[in-house]
């Protein structure tokens, strides 16, 4: 499948009324308005989002994209793209760190091979890529429009999935070795930003590592002519990003237009919303920011967002890991929203 008008289709607004119930809500439960800070404002906008007075955080489904990068070719990563097949069968034995959190959250985890250089099926994996990796993009464009549409197309189909599970939130993650290079340089054609600005560490790489990321990347955007302002999104993440990067996008994408509310995760999966947001502007009501990663690159992302991310844990794995373990604290401001008394059902005075 590789039509991707849909993309184009404009997404539901949050209900007004719900939201309006909502605060009202806060408003009259026993403590200080506005006291519980951040819980408040997550409730009220799931609240909008669900279109009711009790959001829930229940039904979560965590979404995993993993693809490889020919751009590791150029050296840009500490471990090699072996790695990512062989975090599959991590992440499907139950041995990675996402896999961990979504079993102590109860929460159902989807792993796709969106594009690795995996050569045979692996067991508890969707199989769903156009290609096994993208091409070096610091040479030739990373896919062909056809291996786009195809990863696009493949994160709907993801949220199809899910939504026939009834799920009311999604968490994604993704997986490839060479993805935050893949990131950076889609971050920063899109922000109009120095590549330096929007690099690091990735898996562990020094400081003359990280500064011959940022060369590689600025290569690639003056050889893809993607510096200076304007640039189409879908240009951007077909020339210099990855498989799993574009699943995410459309995916977002189709979570919104689904009506499910999208907990989004760190710098990849940031730097997905971002591009989401420019192929889709009203997607950017659907999203919930989890965390800040420690990736120097995801705050340039979240302040072009306007995002307020619930945590800061110092954390820059990737996987969904933050997003998962942020699922708590909406879990927990869903709970207070939903079963905290009133001043009127407790009999506690009001403030005068």
């Amino acid at each position: 499948m590789t039509d991707t008008a849909w993309l184009g289709t404009v997404c539901p607004r949050p209900s007004e009324t719900h939201r309006i119930a909502a605060e009202a809500r806060q408003n009259t439960l026993t403590k200080p308005p506005g006291s519980l800070g951040a819980l408040e404002r997550i409730a009220i906008q799931l609240a909008a989002l669900q279109e009711t007075e009790r959001p829930s955080a229940d039904n979560v489904q965590i979404i995993l994209f993993a693809g490889d990068h020919g751009v590791t070719a150029q050296g840009i990563s500490a471990f090699p793209s072996t790695v990512t097949v062989e975090m599959l069968r991590n992440f499907a034995s139950g041995g990675a760190a996402i896999s961990v959190l979504a079993r102590k959250l109860n929460a159902r985890l989807e792993v796709i091979d969106a594009g690795t250089l995996a050569t045979s099926k692996i067991a508890g994996v969707v199989t769903d890529k156009p290609c096994h990796g993208t091409r070096d993009f610091a040479t030739v464009p990373a896919m062909t429009d056809e291996q786009f549409a195809f990863a696009l197309n493949a994160g709907r189909r993801a949220v199809e999935r899910a939504q026939d599970r009834g799920t009311d939130l999604l968490i994604f993650g993704e997986m490839g070795i060479g993805n935050t290079t893949s990131a950076a340089a889609v971050a920063a054609a899109l922000l109009g930003k120095a590549s330096a600005d929007l690099v690091g560490a990735g898996t562990g790489l020094d400081n003359d590592g990280i500064r011959h990321k940022a060369r590689v990347i600025d290569t690639a955007l003056d050889l893809h002519s993607l510096k200076g302002a304007g640039v189409p999104a879908a240009e951007v993440l077909s020339k210099v990003g990855g498989l799993e990067i574009a699943a995410l996008a459309g995916a977002i994408v189709a979570a919104a237009q689904a009506r499910i509310p999208v907990l989004v995760d760190g710098f990849i999966v940031s730097a997905a919303a971002l591009a989401a947001t420019h192929l889709n502007p009203s997607c950017a009501d659907w999203l919930i920011y989890s965390h800040r990663s420690s990736e120097q690159g995801h705050r340039l992302i979240l302040e072009a967002l306007g995002a307020e991310p619930l945590l800061d844990l110092k954390m820059r794995l990737g996987e969904g890991s933050g997003a998962a373990v942020a699922l708590s604290v909406v879990r927990l401001a869903c709970a207070l929203h939903s079963e905290m008394a009133t001043f009127a059902e407790a009999q506690v005075s009001e403030s005068l």
